[in-house]
């Protein structure tokens, strides 16, 4: 019996953004940002079976995970749509007489190329072109999938990938018994039956989809001719390809086709949209005959043909390539957008999988338990060597696991979409200036505006951004009384951290005076916010500009600049800027007299230029005449190489080698322990000593070779740069006060200068005045300050500072560092720490060993459950030989290879055919002191020997 009139007639939409009722149900069961995780561990676990099932079969390339041997693939099939379609199923493009083109393409369903007539399901893959876009419909000769929802779809194919026994009983864990058997049924059933002719085979959708205001509907496409179909013969011909050939045959000598038909939904209990495995029943919603698919009669075999099929057989469907009125609906086609997305980047090389050895596996199952006991009363860096840099390996994979959050909005429900466009052929071989295409599989990740991601979820105080007072916290804490120095470095050390802070983050924030946080000073304290503005009884600090309005919006900011490390603070982070820094069209960039040129403000002209003072200048200035030597160098040896193509490898190449200076030289300088030299100069070059490379393959097998030599790797979170990261590189107290110039050709004394004297506008001056050779000089004599309390550059907590809307404002930026840090939402001290995976705070003592500071510290904070975290990070002992701390470090060990792995061009992209020869030679050659000697020759006899050129340089002898 049908259902009556009022059971098919289901409510439409629930809002006015469109949003359906089934969807909103899902959105208020399951949420959209757990099932947006579970879709990107689905996606990794797809890659996975993709690889399995290469390696199984003996392929030399990845292809799709499913349906990957084409029996038909044809671009000129259409559906003619009915006269008699009824008025509400008359939606968009689906209007009564109307004529659709599809790309057809039919398959076996396996992942393997084997032959047809081994078991198996058939697809059908139909590309409609809509006129304004197109509408991928896929169907399986089999009226329901296997698979409930996602989760046992990713759980089946997983498990099936590999043994096939093994696979089952990974299945019965995964699904539990009554679901393994019911689902194994489900494809035995699918694929026992035989199949003689494709023209024979009914295909039905996986699941639900939208139909305009008539509601979800499922639709199949059936034999127009049912009484063709062949009924008991059981065998089938013993020809690999036999479907193949008979479908080519047959459309040789006529026509073929199906009728396309719809079901209607009814109620969640006859026709449910979420459990996909429910048969809708024919005799409750009853087909409608939408349109008639027909493949007309041509030969398939030609060559044109044949290439017309490799064409095809390169496209990659997906349902959510649609237009919105016919979006797929259910848990397994909400995952389906993800999932076939990163099957079709995988299967072209815009996405990667490196399977993890068993061995690793299971000892780091084993060993992350021991260690994490061990670490409860012996930190890491007490044990012996080789047990040290294990114990890092296993934080570092611990920290991988849980400290990667991904903070990108996501749409409440996923939106339909078309085909993107072919990846830019330029995108394949350079850097783009905005961080897009990077990762080729989604390539807006890590542009320009993409969200600051987190390593610990947010732990909004709003009602404590001033408490305490933030003022009183820096002048007990953070004032510099004298100056502390870090005697193991030298003040390039200083100037090269904030030279890639710069690169790395920026914070868009809202115009001073409009809508500014004010802090409160201390009672009979006043403080003028501008030049010539009054006293107030406030401090005024301009706010950072959050993506929206709700409570998890206003803790999420964007990035100004590209996440990725790609030299944006030399190039600018747009094409325009970029254009503006280069002489003329050429390759080089423009430099007068070897210096960067002036602004009408007389700021000098840089990728990035704010925060401006003469350690940044020095270090633009001297990658800016690198950049020019590298360009030099490509044009000798590859004359014929258009001036475009020698710029965008000399970035390529600066941007690598800055890359290598901060991991194998800066950091280890920074961090001066033997397993820091070791572990970073392995995140390069792979480990050395049989030891450790035993150590790894046990546990981290891909360490082996370094990170230039794997392939990329987000460890399941799109990559970004993170406000935690962001926190723990607030470094300030490396900056001294005052800085004493030196003639570096004779060692004697020329000036001493303020930091007031040498930042913002007064740069340029100084830097053509001093000369570049003499500042690096007095750079290289000079310690930085310890990063530590009581530490903080006197000169920035009285600073005045020109935003780039040219409003000038005095800050404190100890003060403005506090309120950043409590604004985002960092938790603080204590909770920070227990989120890294150390040991929570008990008693002030387990912060520093210092009775006068542990005093100050109880006197400001009350409890040490409030400790701001920058001064808690300041005021931790740190390990022996470590510039900062420990808390600090673990951020750091995360992020530092993350940035690495996670770049195509540092990683599977690092070769010679995109870098060329001489460019992988240059930066696997250079280093920060060669780089110095190639402009400054003269500077042989006083740089360090057998350490890098961010320790303490030798004088000259006066």
């Amino acid at each position: 019996m049908l259902a009556s009139d009022d059971e098919n007639k289901p409510e439409i939409t629930d809002n006015i953004v469109g949003i359906t009722k089934w969807e909103k149900y899902r959105s208020e069961r399951n949420g959209a940002d757990q099932e947006r995780k579970d879709f990107e561990r689905f996606a990794h676990t797809i890659l996975k079976v993709q690889d399995k099932v290469r390696r199984r079969s003996g392929a030399l390339r990845i292809d799709r995970a499913q349906h990957a041997k084409a029996l038909l693939a044809i671009d000129n099939a259409v559906l003619k749509v009915s006269e008699d379609l009824p008025d509400d199923l008359s939606v968009g493009h689906w209007q009564k007489g109307a004529e659709l083109p599809v790309v057809l393409r039919l398959s076996n369903a396996s992942g393997q190329h084997q032959p047809d007539s081994d078991r198996d399901l058939r697809g059908a893959a139909l590309r409609v072109d809509t006129g304004a876009g197109v509408q991928d419909l896929l169907m399986t000769n089999f009226p329901v999938p296997h698979a409930r929802d996602a989760e046992q779809f990713i759980a089946f194919a997983s498990a099936m990938a590999g043994n096939r026994i093994v696979g089952v009983i990974k299945l019965v864990f995964a699904v539990g018994p009554r679901e393994a058997i019911r689902m194994l049924r489900n494809v035995s059933g699918g694929t026992k039956r035989p199949v003689h002719s494709l023209t024979e085979e009914s295909f039905w959708s996986r699941g639900a989809a939208l139909w305009g205001d008539a509601g979800p509907v499922r639709y199949f496409i059936r034999p127009a001719n049912s009484a063709a179909v062949k009924e008991g013969n059981t065998e089938v011909p013993d020809n690999p390809n036999y479907l193949r050939n008979e479908i080519a045959q047959l459309v040789s000598e006529g026509d073929a086709s199906w009728e396309f038909c719809v079901q209607r939904f009814v109620n969640e209990e006859i026709t449910p949209v979420e459990d996909a495995a429910s048969e809708w029943p024919e005799d409750r919603s009853a087909p409608i005959v939408v349109a008639v698919l027909t493949v007309p009669e041509q030969d398939v075999t030609t060559l044109e043909a044949q290439d017309k099929a490799v064409q095809i057989d390169g496209l990659a469907f997906n349902p959510w390539n649609t237009r919105p009125e016919f979006r797929p609906l259910g848990n397994l086609n909400r995952a389906r957008k993800a999932v076939y997305a990163a099957s079709a980047a995988h299967r072209a090389r815009k996405r990667f999988y490196e399977p993890v050895p068993l061995r690793n596996r299971i000892v780091t199952a084993v060993l992350e338990r021991a260690f994490g006991l061990l670490n409860r009363w012996r930190p890491w860096y007490r044990l012996p060597h080789l047990l040290a840099l294990l114990n890092l390996s296993l934080l570092r994979h611990q920290l991988r696991r849980e400290n990667l959050i991904d903070r990108e909005p996501v749409e409440p429900n996923p939106q339909a979409t078309q085909p993107g466009n072919p990846t830019p052929e330029e995108a394949w071989d350079r850097r783009s200036f905005d961080g897009t295409q990077n990762d080729l599989g989604v390539p807006d990740m890590g542009k320009v505006k993409a969200v600051f991601g987190r390593n610990l979820p947010p732990d909004p105080r709003p009602d404590d951004i001033n408490t305490p007072n933030p003022v009183e916290v820096s002048k007990q804490l953070l004032y510099r009384k004298s100056f502390i120095p870090a005697t193991s470095l030298n003040v390039i050390a200083a100037a090269w951290i904030q030279f890639q802070v710069h690169d790395w983050v920026q914070h868009s924030r809202r115009k001073f005076g409009e809508d500014d946080i004010q802090v409160p000073m201390p009672e009979g304290e006043t403080w003028k916010n501008t030049p010539k503005g009054k006293k107030e009884t406030v401090m005024r600090i301009s706010g950072d500009v959050p993506i929206g309005t709700s409570d998890d919006q206003k803790l999420t900011f964007e990035n100004t600049v590209s996440h990725w490390w790609d030299g944006s603070e030399i190039y600018g982070s747009s094409l325009q800027k970029a254009a503006r820094l280069r002489d003329g069209t050429g390759p080089m960039l423009r430099l007068e007299e070897g210096y960067l040129p002036e602004n009408n403000l007389g700021m000098e002209v840089t990728g990035f230029n704010e925060s401006w003072w003469l350690g940044l200048s020095a270090l633009h200035t001297l990658f800016a005449r690198e950049h020019n030597s590298v360009c030099d160098a490509l044009r000798r040896e590859y004359s014929t190489w258009s001036d475009e193509r020698v710029y965008q490898t000399a970035r390529l190449v600066i941007s690598a080698l800055i890359a290598k200076i901060h991991t194998a030289e800066w950091t280890p300088a920074i961090l001066a322990t033997p397993e820091i030299d070791v572990a970073l100069n392995a995140n390069w070059s792979g480990p050395g000593g049989a030891f450790t490379r035993m150590g790894l393959w046990l546990q981290e097998a891909h360490a082996l070779r370094g990170i230039p030599e794997t392939l990329p790797d987000h460890h399941n979170a799109r990559y970004c740069l993170t406000e935690d990261f962001v926190t723990v590189y607030r470094l300030h107290p490396l900056l001294p006060d005052d800085y004493h110039i030196y003639d570096s050709a004779t060692g004697g004394f020329r000036e001493k200068l303020e930091f007031n004297d040498i930042q913002g506008i007064r740069t340029d001056e100084v830097m053509r005045r001093v000369g570049l050779s003499d500042v690096l000089y007095s750079m290289g004599n000079s310690h930085p300050g310890a990063i530590t309390l009581h530490n903080y550059p006197r000169s920035l907590q009285h600073f005045t500072r020109t935003s780039p809307d040219l409003k000038t404002e005095i800050i404190d930026l100890s003060v403005v560092d506090l309120v950043r840090e409590r604004s985002r939402g960092i938790p603080r001290y204590n909770k920070f720490r227990q989120g890294l995976h150390k040991s929570p705070i008990r008693r002030w003592e387990d912060i520093t060993a210092n009775s006068e500071d542990v005093r100050l510290l109880k006197d400001i904070y009350g409890s040490f459950d409030n400790v701001d975290t920058m001064v808690g990070l300041f005021a931790e002992t740190p390990p022996p030989g470590f510039g900062f701390s420990d808390t600090a470090f673990r951020i750091f060990i995360l992020m530092a290879t993350r940035r690495l792995q996670s770049d195509r061009f540092l990683t599977v992209d690092f070769r010679p055919e995109i870098y060329s020869p001489l460019g992988i030679a240059w930066v696997q050659e250079n280093t920060m002191t060669s780089i110095i000697l190639r402009h400054f020759p003269e500077f042989a006899s006083v740089l360090p020997t057998g350490q890098s050129a961010f320790a303490p340089w030798r004088p000259r002898q006066t």
